[in-house]
């Protein structure tokens, strides 16, 4: 097949997360079997127009808004008529392939944005994006099939009326092997973009009333985003330079020494639609705190087994002092998540999303 995704960023991007991790996994299993796999993205500086990575190539084109217009544009060139299948990447935004093609169309949803359009455009700005995400997606794409990474997020799309859903979970991200043994002292960790709906403040906040509790604390802050500046002055605020650590975008060796060191890895985000650093944390043997309302964390995270789900704020503080207090516990959940991070494959992810598209080429033109 020639296989083009559509996606509002890759992973090279400043605000890549997740959800570009799972596209260009997919995208390279997939040019491993032969197909001819495009992604086209957003610009961005110091980024080349055109660039081949994991077998596939990478178009630039456009920015935050304009790569909408751009992916529809090049649908109708040349190069898209010829494209056998194209996979609508929708982060809250879609392109609206259905309005330029009527065949070979698969959209991918890693979660809906009800939460992150409130707490990001509080105003009407908010309310245009929901009323976007949640009634013109579902009449736009109604006989369009739907890949999504957790059964919570297909319940999510059902509750939109959307009826044609398959669940493609995410692979483990192969991470190199910590170089640096688990901390001798207390070791907190968030993996994340900087950006609200990741609540990390709570983190911090935790942070800061553990600290007398847990000498030696410390929380590591992994990852970069526009949000940055509000919580360096959050730690500023707190007098916690030294206690909360803000590493910015790291390299994947630094990535795993970090997450290894770690006793517990905390992820109070308000929506995920699985949680990719889970799996990430559970690879070197980190257990997850996460919120059990938040969607696929609730899938991602086994209560009690791999971490733990907690309800609200006070319960997150609570969970956490506890574990922080039980080394042995940590280790237990640790090896269970180990365990666990290793049954996920990006190879079952390439075959789950290569048999929705060939199903949906058999099928021919939409209606």
């Amino acid at each position: 097949m020639r296989v083009l995704f559509l996606s509002w960023r890759d992973t090279s991007h400043p605000d890549g997360g997740g959800s570009e991790v799972y596209v260009e996994q997919v995208a390279a299993g997939l040019a491993a079997r032969g197909h001819d796999v495009t992604v086209l993205c957003a610009s961005h500086d110091g980024a080349a127009d055109v660039s081949v990575t994991g077998g596939f190539r990478v178009l630039r084109r456009g920015g935050r808004l304009t790569v909408y217009v751009h992916g529809l544009a090049y649908l109708l060139s040349r190069a898209g008529r010829r494209t056998d299948a194209v996979v609508d990447v929708i982060n809250g935004l879609p392109f609206a392939t259905p309005l330029v093609r009527r065949r070979g169309l698969v959209a991918l949803v890693h979660h809906v944005h009800r939460e992150q359009w409130r707490i990001i455009y509080p105003g009407w700005g908010g309310r245009l994006g929901w009323y976007v995400e949640s009634r013109v997606v579902p009449w736009l794409y109604r006989a369009i099939p739907f890949v999504t990474v957790s059964e919570a997020s297909r319940r999510d799309l059902h509750a939109l009326g959307l009826r044609r859903v398959e669940v493609v979970r995410n692979g483990t991200p192969s991470l190199p092997a910590p170089r640096l043994p688990r901390s001798a002292t207390p070791r907190l960790c968030v993996l994340a973009r900087l950006v609200p709906h990741k609540r990390i403040e709570q983190a911090i906040a935790l942070t800061d009333e553990l600290r007398e509790r847990h000498p030696g604390l410390v929380l590591d802050l992994v990852g970069d985003g526009w949000w940055a500046g509000e919580l360096d002055a959050e730690i500023s605020r707190r007098g916690l330079q030294g206690v909360v650590v803000r590493h910015g975008r790291v390299d994947e060796q630094t990535k795993a020494d970090l997450l290894g060191q770690a006793w517990l890895m905390v992820l109070p985000s308000v929506r995920e639609g699985w949680g990719i650093a889970v799996l990430e944390a559970a690879a070197v043997g980190t257990p997850t705190v996460a919120y059990r309302n938040a969607g696929g964390t609730a899938e991602s995270v086994v209560d009690g087994t791999t971490g733990a789900l907690v309800a609200d704020e006070a319960s997150l503080r609570q969970i956490t002092d506890e574990l922080l207090g039980d080394p042995r516990r940590l280790d237990a959940l640790g090896r269970a998540a180990r365990e666990r991070a290793a049954t996920f494959t990006w190879d079952e992810a390439t075959t789950g999303l290569e048999k929705v598209l060939l199903e949906e080429l058999r099928r021919g033109y939409l209606p």
